[in-house]
């Protein structure tokens, strides 16, 4: 008897548990302005999730959808923010059991519930794939493995920051690179697929004559075959139309070293390869400390011979937004805290981008731009229930985007604000 009533009080608790799992993927959040990340915006409405996915987005007066129901008291609903180009990993073997989860957490306090994790060791996937088993609270993760498209052996770790003294700077090296044998090109990918990376990513500063595209291409075929989409970085004007020529399925930079204002040919190839693009414009741009001090994101002193990018770098992204990037999306290469690399890239892109247009890099282009965009970066039904609640209008001010108040990644309320 005893043994029967244990028995019942197991499968009563695994109800209460299944039970409670399918409510917290079943809100609805009412008296809310929305921005639904396709350009439409209802005043007053309401936004239904079922199983973790939007089931409706309207001004009617909703069906109940079950489980939470949240009232916004008239704050703006829009879809979760997405960086498509961001470095998570930030400490040494601890930096899994340790930092990430307090690191995690900090970017659904910011409302990022989806990440582009470019250039990331072995840890990321495993932090990816713990988040995916509810092991680990945080945002989605997608991470790209490195690919080499120069031989020689491996140097030593940079004594610094790369981008205080990028090669690319100086212009094409009159010496052609060592080639990459294909088999070690192959056999990387295969690497990368097998570790369970999500996509492959390419540093490219091409030398005359070099090896670089056709390894590149032979990346970006190989990854194919694996379901890897490439991404790369090509900081340049010179290697971005140099990377066009592979089709890879991401420019991981607005090109910050050459002037697009002077050469209207490059802007139109870039432009009719059709590749997604993220900013990374906050790079150059110098962070400020509560003292006043200018760091660069190494949080070193930041170097003034750089500082050219900092303008360079917006004018290029806004003469390719004019001539019609296919997507230009919400990206910052920095491992800043989320809020603080929010406040800095929304400074970069405020130079050349309206509010409204600052709204779509960061929800629907950075969708566009990690691949997922029939998934994430829009509130339309079928989509997942990726939301955040900010404080303010930011089709007006998009400093509202630094307002949060609530995350909901798939239908769960992942972060609220202290009332």
């Amino acid at each position: 008897m005893n043994e029967t009533l244990r028995l019942h009080g197991v499968a009563a608790a695994v109800a209460l548990l299944i039970a409670t799992g399918a409510s917290a993927q079943n809100l609805t959040i009412t008296n809310a302005r929305i921005i639904d990340g396709t350009g439409k915006v209802i005043d007053r409405g309401a936004v239904v999730v079922k199983d973790g996915k939007i089931a409706s987005v309207s001004a009617a007066a909703p069906a109940a959808a079950g489980g939470r129901t949240i009232d916004a008291g008239g704050k703006t609903v829009m879809p979760g923010l997405i960086d498509a180009h961001r470095h998570i990993v930030t400490g040494g073997a601890d930096w899994l059991d340790k930092t990430a989860p307090k690191e995690m957490q900090e970017f659904l306090d910011a409302g990022f519930t989806t990440l582009l994790c470019a250039l990331e060791p072995q840890p990321a996937v495993e932090a990816k794939n713990r988040i995916n088993k509810g092991q680990l609270k945080g945002p989605r993760l997608y991470v790209a493995a490195f690919q080499p498209v120069q031989g020689g052996p491996p140097g030593p770790p940079p004594a610094e920051d790369p981008a205080r003294t990028d090669p690319a700077r100086l212009g094409s090296p009159d010496q052609p690179a060592a080639a990459v044998p294909r088999e070690v090109t192959v056999k990387g990918v295969e690497d990368a697929a097998k570790a369970g990376y999500d996509y492959l990513k390419v540093v490219l500063n091409a030398t005359k004559n070099g090896p670089e595209l056709e390894t590149l291409k032979l990346i970006v075929s190989e990854g194919k075959k694996h379901n890897l989409p490439t991404i790369v970085h090509a900081v340049s004007v010179r290697d971005t139309l140099i990377a066009i020529q592979a089709k890879p399925d991401l420019l991981v930079h607005t090109p910050h070293i050459g002037s697009l204002s002077d050469d209207p040919d490059a802007v139109k190839k870039i432009v009719d390869a059709k590749i997604p693009m993220t900013s990374t414009l906050s790079v150059f741009v110098p962070h400020f400390d509560e003292q006043g001090t200018a760091l660069f994101r190494d949080r070193k002193p930041f170097p003034w011979n750089t500082l050219s990018s900092a303008g360079q770098g917006p004018v290029n992204a806004r003469l390719l937004w004019e001539a019609g990037l296919v997507s230009y999306g919400y990206g910052t290469d920095t491992q800043w805290p989320p809020k603080e690399t929010l406040g800095d890239e929304l400074r970069a892109l405020r130079l050349v981008f309206s509010p409204q247009q600052v709204v779509q890099i960061i929800t629907k282009n950075a969708a566009t731009a990690t691949m997922h965009g029939s998934e994430i970066g829009t509130l339309e039904p079928g989509k997942l229930a990726d939301i955040v609640i900010v404080d303010g209008d930011p089709l007006r001010d998009s400093g509202a985007l630094q307002h949060v108040v609530t995350t909901i990644k798939g239908g769960e309320v992942m972060f609220e604000a202290k009332r």
